[in-house]
């Protein structure tokens, strides 16, 4: 999976339209193999980005869970402490 696709299901606060695009992106980048692409794959990338980004939004709407929302500054905090403890 993709270093830079996030969790974006239950936080507080939850996840704005441009987190959930970014994530989209990446995904699409991951799967294409493209960063950017040529102008003849260029549509063909644009809507599946879009496309991937309307199906993570449908999927994040959908979702329900008895679970507390998650606090993205302690969540920040301990992916950081994961690194430290990993890289040194």
């Amino acid at each position: 999976m993709c270093r830079n696709i996030r969790t974006l299901f239950n936080f507080d606060p939850p996840a704005t339209e441009d987190e959930i695009q970014a994530s989209a992106l990446q995904f699409v980048r991951k799967l294409s193999g493209f960063n950017k692409p040529s102008a003849g794959n260029a549509q063909a990338f644009d809507r599946a980005v879009a496309e991937v980004g309307d199906a993570a939004r449908r999927l994040l709407h959908s979702l329900h869970t008895h679970a507390p929302a998650r606090d993205r500054a302690v969540e920040a905090e301990k992916a950081r402490e994961r690194s430290k403890a990993r890289f040194g």
